[in-house]
């Protein structure tokens, strides 16, 4: 890659940077976050619960604190000043409310020291910052002892929350009755605890950190050498005793390394090493990583991975095990080219398993890393599909929003600090060279959070013991040991393809995926052994299947009511091995019969806005109806938007008229769903949307239900029907007051921008979502290819993506009668599995498709140019007015957009 192309992609990651952090400090701040769809600040207490997600919420100003190190990284040094002066002004710490002890430290803590590091650098720089006086030390001093009495056990281990004003046990704190709190909740204090004390002289912060790491490793699984997921406080008992290296433990493992490369304690190291080698013994069935029980270690616990495990091959980096980090990262790499982000969760075959995907920067983390180590420039275009996919998918006029569902491409109304704090910071040191950043990188080390602390603390106010603890309680393995971090020099002598070598195997991971791993399975063919039986194959007719569970200790019982009872006895297997494959047989049976019955649900659909001024940027959430057109096998429905006439649709429309060729608003109650969609039909409505009648109601916190029919037949039904909570459906009501012309996309997945413009006179920079490309000018050679490549990527992946859906253990429709009530007689309920189709043979990428995806944003420019210099006034619906007013236009209405107060779009 050019150094004009990185120079060009780093410059797109500051204006995504400015885009996000500056609709934070205009529509949200002082609030903790900026909640992008509706356009204002997230204050806990005045939003809906979200349960233990709302507990990194302490009303100060999470986000700016967040953002101090990444504004000094992205050399907005100025800016950064303004957020210090912001900070030390209007941040308060003393705050009567309940938080996360964990996500406190790593975001709020460390986003203070990492502010101190830089603003001390920056100090004797001597152009900014000469004012400053340690003044965010001393506020993370006081929140560093508001933090200790969570440490008040007799383990050391802390409670997982705080009250920020009255701290833990009063009966005002409302906190202190827990009992468990996660291995990474305990031990992922001690950078910055320790660089506290380092920072102030004051030890206790840093002993307090030491103990708890020092009581999970004793209560290590001392065969195994694994840790478990949670752990009781007092007790030291494991509660979850299933172990893996992602949510729950993750950082733990992490902050081993990190805490000997900043403070330079041998056994930290030790410790890392021995957990290192129980992970790459157990866990590790490359490129997968299985979770597995700690006392049994050869049997996995689940079938499927989370996001948060994307971190791990960024740490293999920094052991120096560049091998794994590679597979592992290549196999996520091949997920988000599926799904266009990484879901929460996926099957070991790469199903998604939960859907959403709150902007997780930890693939950006592990891909910034992999560069750094192999300097291979395959790194820098995963960095650039990151973006292209961010601005693609994620970005709306306020900033970036989460993603709800993957698979439709639906937001929800979120931009977590972390999203500021490591997503931009990693993607610009991706593509920056050693000179457009005003510091040494390297003079630091990254927490969790991507907070910055400098190496220099190492030798600063050592006046911890650093009695070594940790041989004597296991014998160790020397050549695990290496005392200096590996030269990539050396890593890689001569041989620039090393890192492609290891990858090409790989390419093809998702589409022919293997959950027992691919070198397992590899191993068992070339052995002539053959692959396990899996769960989704077995017949009971089959004689060879019942020999195999025969062989793997498989009871096989037929019940007098027709259905099949399998037991399994581990001690009847053949063997060890034989044994292991029949447990697993068995979790695939429950996991197979839990998902049967989930697939008896329709998945999510998508309500698009596709008019001026939103052009696809708003993507709703649907509940799908079990009667009408079914949206996933037939074309989507679009059409302007119109209120009937009675609102509720229960009796024949009065205004026909005025839904004739639309799709009709109805709200819910008084009848049943299928007799307001046969009234709308009857009227001329294309569809319709039903819109709770409970105010307030939200797909953020209400489970979706799907509309279930009258218990006649409803073939006469012809048109789709989808239902919107009140949250969602006021916004094309409001849209509908602001506007009056509204047009929406009825679809089982968000289409992408750029189909659903296609024809119009629209700027292209829109379809890119990025206002900075209107200024652009590029080659039209590399505008052509980078187009072509977009496009083919997501004709694509969004064809898997469809077949995915049908065939996902996973999804966010739940039928829920019991929310109704009688007097709605509206009624939700599941569908039998003969009403849902699946074809496997249909999981693949056709070469026709790609064949015939074309560069629509080109075709889109050539056909402006044409219409401009044939014709001086374009014409945009009933409109006619030239290309600089249309700009104007929608300049304006962004700003409009902006000064909105009100929940409203």
């Amino acid at each position: 890659m050019s150094r004009e192309e990185k120079q060009k992609l780093g410059n797109q990651v500051l204006e995504m940077f400015d885009h996000a952090y500056g609709n934070y400090m205009e529509h949200a701040y002082p609030a903790d976050e900026l909640m992008p769809l509706t356009c204002r600040g997230r204050v806990r207490g005045q939003e809906p619960s979200r349960g233990d997600v709302d507990d990194a919420l302490g009303k100060f100003s999470l986000t700016l604190i967040d953002s101090l190190d990444t504004l000094v990284v992205l050399n907005k040094t100025k800016e950064f000043e303004d957020a210090v002066r912001k900070v030390l002004r209007d941040v308060n710490l003393d705050n009567d409310v309940v938080v996360s002890v964990f996500e406190t430290n790593i975001r709020v803590l460390g986003g203070l020291l990492g502010g101190h590091s830089l603003a001390i650098m920056l100090k004797e720089k001597g152009e900014y910052m000469q004012w400053y006086n340690d003044e965010l030390l001393q506020m993370a001093k006081q929140l560093g002892y508001k933090l200790l009495p969570a440490f008040n056990t007799t383990s050391g281990l802390p409670y997982p929350r705080i009250n920020l004003k009255f701290g833990i046990r009063k009966p005002e704190a409302r906190t202190g009755t827990e009992t468990d709190t996660c291995t990474a909740c305990a031990g992922t204090l001690i950078l910055e605890f320790a660089a506290l004390s380092r920072f102030t002289g004051a030890t206790i912060f840093e002993e307090y950190a030491r103990k708890a790491l020092d009581f999970l490793w004793e209560k290590r699984q001392r065969s195994s050498n694994l840790v478990g997921v949670t752990i009781n406080i007092h007790t030291g008992d494991w509660v979850r005793k299933d172990s893996g290296v992602g949510a729950g433990i993750d950082s733990y493992y992490e902050y081993l390394l990190k805490a000997y490369v900043l403070l330079g304690d041998d056994s930290f190291l030790e410790r890392f090493n021995t957990h290192y080698d129980a992970i790459m013994r157990y866990i590790s069935q490359p490129p997968l990583l299985l979770d597995v029980h700690i006392h049994k270690p050869m049997l996995n616990a689940r079938t499927w991975m989370d996001a948060l495990l994307a971190f791990f091959p960024g740490l293999q980096v920094l052991k120096g095990d560049i091998r794994p980090a590679i597979e592992t990262h290549e196999m996520l790499y091949q997920v988000i080219k599926k799904h266009n982000f990484l879901p929460e969760a996926f099957t070991t075959d790469f199903r998604v398993h939960w859907a959403q995907h709150p902007l997780r920067p930890e693939f950006a983390e592990s891909t910034y890393f992999l560069y750094k180590a192999t300097g291979d420039p395959y790194y820098l275009e995963v960095g650039k599909t990151l973006i292209e996919n961010l601005n693609k998918y994620a970005r709306v006029p306020c900033g970036f929003a989460a993603m709800k569902d993957v698979r439709t491409g639906s937001h929800e109304d979120r931009m977590d600090s972390f999203f500021l704090a490591e997503m931009f910071k990693y993607l610009y040191l991706l593509f920056a060279d050693k000179e457009d950043i005003i510091f040494d990188i390297e003079d630091y080390i990254f927490t969790t959070e991507a907070h910055l602390l400098p190496l220099w603390l190492s030798t600063t106010n050592q006046s911890i013991s650093k009695k070594n603890t940790t041989s004597e309680y296991t014998e160790l393995d020397d050549s695990n040991f290496d005392w200096t971090c590996p030269n990539t020099q050396i890593l890689f002598p001569n041989d620039p393809l090393y890192a492609q070598s290891i990858r090409e195997p790989l390419k093809n991971v998702v589409d022919k995926s293997c959950p027992r791993g691919i070198i397992r399975v590899e191993e068992s063919f070339r052995s002539g052994a053959k692959p396990p039986l899996r769960a989704r194959d077995f017949m009971a007719t089959n004689p060879e299947h019942l020999e195999i569970l025969k062989k793997m200790g498989v009871s096989l019982i037929h019940l007098k009511d027709g259905r099949v009872q399998l037991v399994q006895h581990a001690i009847q297997a053949a063997s060890s091995i034989d044994a292991e494959d029949g447990l697993r047989f068995m979790q695939e049976m429950i996991e197979l019969s839990s998902q049967q019955q989930k697939e008896q649900q329709l998945p999510p659909r998508a309500v698009q806005i596709v008019s001026h001024p939103f052009f696809g940027r708003v993507v709703l959430t649907a509940g799908p109806a079990q009667f009408g057109l079914d949206l996933s096998k037939h074309k989507e429905t679009r059409g302007f938007v119109a209120s009937s006439k009675p609102y509720n649709g229960c009796s024949e429309l009065t205004n026909p008229e005025a839904v004739m060729g639309k799709i009709a608003l109805i709200q819910r109650g008084q009848c049943m769903f299928a007799e307001k969609a046969r009234n709308i039909q009857n009227a001329g409505a294309i569809g319709g949307i039903v819109i709770d009648d409970n105010e307030g109601s939200s797909s953020d916190t209400a489970p979706l239900f799907q509309m279930a029919g009258d218990g006649k037949d409803t073939d006469d039904i012809k048109i789709p029907m989808l239902f919107l909570f009140s949250k969602e459906g006021s916004i094309i009501l409001d849209a509908i007051r602001e506007y009056e012309e509204v047009e929406v996309l009825l679809s089982d997945k968000a289409k992408d921008r750029a189909a659903i413009l296609k024809g119009k006179m629209i700027p292209s920079y829109i379809i890119n979502s990025n206002p900075e490309m209107e200024n652009e000018e590029q080659p039209s050679s590399e505008n052509d290819s980078q187009n072509q490549s977009a496009e083919q990527i997501s004709s694509s992946s969004q064809e898997v993506d469809l077949v995915d859906q049908e065939s996902s253990e996973e999804n966010s429709l739940n039928s829920h009668p019991e929310s109704l009530s009688p007097a709605d007689m509206d009624n939700a309920a599941s569908i039998s599995p003969s009403e849902q189709t699946s074809n496997p043979t249909e999981n693949h990428e056709t070469t026709n498709l790609n064949g015939e995806c074309t560069d629509l944003d080109n075709q889109l420019q050539e056909q402006s140019e044409t219409e401009e210099d044939s014709n001086p006034n374009v014409s945009w619906g009933k409109k006619v007015q030239p290309i600089d007013s249309i700009l104007a236009d929608w300049n304006e209405d962004i700003e409009a957009f902006e000064m909105m107060e009100k929940d409203e779009l």
